[in-house]
């Protein structure tokens, strides 16, 4: 979990990238930029507002060969080692983004490359290199007064309400390929920041392992329990799931099929779906490991606990008190109509 309230810039550097298919030019700063007190707190939401509002989905530096043949590890291993380096070496790693910028859709803009000190993670103080581009521009105005008169001046820049790209690289796990967060608004080219550029791939840890067996349990109550039973067993499985890694530090997958999966049929149905489709998760030999809160909450605001019926009616299930739909909500046959029904008991009706 990563906490960025007393995070501060302690040095940063602005280049420009064009793309390089369209022959667009790249511009280097010959010197880090001079923060000023007004600007530094507005940049500082810039940069870091996408990492507080965003999944903790964390990834690492890869390389088929080696992490020593890696241009940004390398990068980041120089400036971790001496933070001094780091202007030096973000002309090299602006230079190294416009070498991968040859797709013509592909925008030009703005990289700033941050040495950030005070950034907690996992409640551990250290520092972090960011990396940062903006590339959509909006028109706005400027005012200005002429004796008598207000002028208008229309002017083309950089709104500070949205980031384009960006990463976090934390000084942490150096030898698996650092700690790294990403985030990109635009989506049409994922492949250019994530993969071309950062050369990065998920890192398997605690988070990862809780959101990818969570999403394991999810697919198997739609293709398994829902077919077997119905659409209220599915929610509630999900909700049992959900729950027992919310109430557990580590989980144990014994011990979460017996307190999940209620009915016996459904067990060799559950080991037999693990066993086909496990790759997929990357859950193949994984039966225990810490649980990651913070995935277990945003799993939990994901998963949905609505049963839509045919007749335009819903019925939404409590989450939070998931005995109440085990004891008085009821389904069934009606042999006149031809069609099923849910009952539903309740004393009064609760106002709104």
């Amino acid at each position: 979990m990563i906490n960025l309230f007393s995070t501060h810039i302690e040095s940063l550097s602005i280049h420009r990238v064009g793309n390089k298919s369209r022959n667009e030019a790249i511009f280097l700063s010959a010197e880090p930029y001079k923060t000023n007190d007004e600007l530094t707190p507005l940049l500082k939401e810039f940069f870091l507002k996408p990492f507080r509002d965003k999944e903790e989905n964390y990834f690492k530096f890869s390389h088929e060969a080696d992490l020593e043949f890696h241009e940004l590890f390398n990068s980041t291993t120089k400036i971790f080692d001496n933070p001094e380096n780091i202007h030096d070496e973000s002309r090299k790693i602006a230079t190294y983004l416009y070498n991968q910028s040859e797709h013509p859709h592909i925008k030009s803009g703005e990289v700033y490359i941050a040495y950030l000190e005070g950034v907690q993670l996992d409640n551990i103080k250290m520092d972090a290199i960011g990396i940062f581009k903006s590339e959509l521009k909006q028109d706005f105005l400027q005012f200005s007064e002429e004796g008598n008169q207000l002028d208008a001046m229309l002017q083309h820049g950089v709104s500070l309400n949205k980031l384009d790209k960006g990463c976090l690289i934390f000084n942490s796990n150096k030898v698996e390929g650092y700690k790294i967060l990403s985030v990109d608004s635009n989506r049409y080219d994922a492949r250019y920041w994530l993969e071309s550029f950062l050369g990065v791939e998920a890192l398997a840890d605690d988070n990862f392992h809780t959101k990818k067996y969570l999403k394991f349990c999810q697919d198997f109550a739609k293709d398994v329990v829902l077919p077997a039973e119905d659409k209220k067993q599915e929610v509630m499985f999900m909700n049992r799931a959900v729950n027992h890694f919310a109430k557990n530090d580590t989980f144990e997958e014994t011990a979460f099929m017996n307190d999940v999966i209620d009915n016996p049929d459904l067990l060799p149905e559950f080991r037999h779906y693990k066993s086909e489709k496990a790759p997929k998760y990357s859950i193949e030999d994984l039966t225990t490991f810490p649980i990651a809160n913070t995935a277990v909450t945003a799993a939990r605001k994901k998963i949905k606990n609505v049963i839509n019926l045919d007749t335009n009616i819903q019925i939404k299930l409590d989450f939070i008190n998931p005995e109440s739909a085990e004891k008085f909500v009821e389904k069934g046959w009606d042999e006149e109509k031809q069609m099923y029904y849910y009952l539903v008991y309740f004393n009064k009706e609760e106002k709104s």
